[in-house]
């Protein structure tokens, strides 16, 4: 890489969790799935041995270690049968002072198809014995790339096995592209974007596997998925067996090969695992790779652009992604703050008297005013016995404004009846939620409130939604539409850090058949209202 950066699952639906959906026939689908298994922890660890060995000599672009290199990518192509997509009918498209890209193609077996390619590249040079301005030292010893980028050729190396491993291509082209000079100013990619050996009008997106030797944590850093509308999503749903830990970043920098498609309109993906202490380091060696995390990424590659091969439609270039940024993430998922609490007390439980006993009363809440006290045992609410904290955190939600409750006080001999007035709305489920302009098929949670039937289900502010009980959505208010007619428990495909699972939500009514209202008759009361999007008022405790 050229550039230093700044800066429990549960399975989901089955739609999903077959992530070759967009194949038409169980028989693509066997054959998509025996193609992601040659993909292999030995095979990208030898790639990286062999790359990242002395006898490239830390593979600087034009260096007689570099050249090698490239020969031997080379030799790997001719052994897999690839297309020659470079200058004169062969893999290699020449330029600058003896750099050399390297362009292998399989072509798409759809008559109108065929005619659009998707790039997948990583660069296979480092920057050799290493220098003042490119080495954190020490330096005229040889550095080895194997992280950098050594891991990413071999990713990219074998994704091309694997489709060429199908029984036929895929609907569309896939250029495989292995650039030379990253590490001098992005030189490869630029030069043949300026200089393209396919039709440039038909690139419709390209990968960039970059570092992805380093798994830690299983986080990956995920970058251009707001590059195109739903792109976060396809990853996710891909990431299904594998449960990777994915960072989505908004901001993109001129810091990889991605960049210079990104500058022209084309959007990417770029999957990377960050950088280390053996940056630009001559200790990047292979025996520090993690190879089975390499597997997982390089797996989780092929199954993207493998369905954006198969798709019916080409993912359309999102300009907004220009201008977003760290900031703008942060603005976005700053959330909402919690709303003032609707009771306002705290309490211990009683297990020898029953109900819940009141060990502080909020200066100016609900309870204050209705002359609630610090020892007063609560023992019914709405018409409900109390039993439990939970349930009734569930109730003071789920209550309209005008509220009984029913109270023991030290020195009195009967229990009390108190009135009450809640303020807000009464909550149903307990979230709130805001669209992502990057994906308009998708809600994000700004705020799940505190003992809500959704923080219960294990709903969690930031939670990305794709489904409400199966059923997928077009924007927030068709989402708003299927939360508040569902009439009973509530499902929800979710993501959270790219990992899905589903999520049942038990509403709490607080007018079903179990309530024991007082005298035996029913509340007549308006059904309460929903949760509502941010800007809007829902309640809280």
């Amino acid at each position: 890489m050229g550039i230093v950066p700044r800066w429990a699952v549960v399975p989901a639906l089955a739609v999903l969790a077959s992530w070759c959906a967009v194949a038409a026939s169980a028989a693509e689908h066997n054959a998509a799935h025996a193609a992601l298994n040659t993909i292999t922890s030995t095979e990208l660890g030898h790639y990286v041995d062999v790359l990242a060995s002395d006898a490239y000599e830390g593979r600087e672009a034009g260096s007689r270690g570099g050249r090698a290199a490239g020969d031997y990518i080379v030799q790997v192509l001719e052994d897999n049968d690839l297309q020659p997509a470079g200058e004169d009918g062969g893999y290699y498209q020449p330029f600058g002072e003896g750099y050399r890209n390297i362009l292998g193609l399989i072509p798409g077996r759809d008559p109108e198809l065929t005619r659009e390619y998707i790039v997948i590249g990583g660069h296979y040079d480092h920057v050799g014995y290493g220098t003042a301005q490119n080495s954190f030292g020490p330096t005229g010893v040889i550095h080895n790339g194997a992280d950098d980028n050594a891991s990413g050729t071999a990713g990219v190396l074998e994704v091309m096995q694997a489709f060429k491993s199908l029984p036929e291509p895929p609907r569309r082209s896939i250029l495989f592209a292995f650039w030379d000079g990253e590490e001098k100013g992005l030189l490869g990619s630029k030069h043949w974007l300026a200089y393209p050996t396919v039709p440039f009008e038909g690139i419709v997106f390209a990968f960039n596997a970059d570092m992805i030797g380093r798994l830690r944590d299983n986080r990956v850093e995920v970058f251009g998925s707001r590059s195109a509308d739903g792109l976060r999503k396809l990853v996710s749903q891909h990431n299904t067996d594998f449960g990777l830990q994915l960072d989505f970043m908004w901001h993109v920098h001129a810091d990889g090969d991605h960049h210079p498609f990104f500058e022209r309109d084309i959007p990417f993906l770029m999957l990377h695992t960050g950088t280390h202490d053996d940056y630009h380091r001559p200790s990047d060696d292979a025996e520090r790779v993690d190879r089975d995390g390499m597997r997982s990424i390089s797996q989780l590659m092929f199954r993207i652009a493998y369905a954006l091969a198969e798709a019916d439609a080409r993912p359309e270039y999102r300009a907004a992604a220009r201008y977003e940024s760290i900031a703008s993430r942060a603005q976005f998922e700053r959330g909402m703050a919690d709303a003032p609490p609707r009771l306002g007390v705290s309490w211990g439980a009683d297990a020898s008297a029953g109900g819940l006993t009141i060990t502080r009363v909020t200066p100016g809440s609900a309870a204050e005013r209705a002359g609630l006290r610090i020892g007063d045992r609560l023992l019914r609410f709405a018409g409900r016995a109390i039993t439990n904290g939970d349930e009734f955190r569930l109730l003071v939600l789920a209550a309209p404004s005008n509220v009984e409750v029913v109270i023991q006080r030290r020195g009195e001999g009967e229990p009390l009846l108190v009135p009450l007035k809640l303020p807000g709305s009464p909550v149903r489920l307990g979230f709130s939620w805001d669209q992502d302009r990057a994906a308009s098929s998708m809600v994000m949670l700004t705020r799940v409130v505190p003992g809500s039937a959704a923080e219960q289900a294990g709903l969690a502010a930031l939670d990305r939604v794709y489904q409400v009980n199966g059923r997928e959505f077009a924007s927030g208010t068709e989402f708003g539409q299927l939360v508040t007619q569902a009439a009973g428990p509530v499902q929800l495909l979710v993501e959270r850090q790219g990992v899905l699972q589903t999520v049942t939500i038990e509403p709490f009514d607080l007018f079903a058949a179990s309530a024991e209202p007082a005298g035996g008759t029913p509340h007549t009361v308006a059904r309460p209202i929903d949760d509502v999007p941010r800007m809007a008022n829902s309640g809280g405790l």
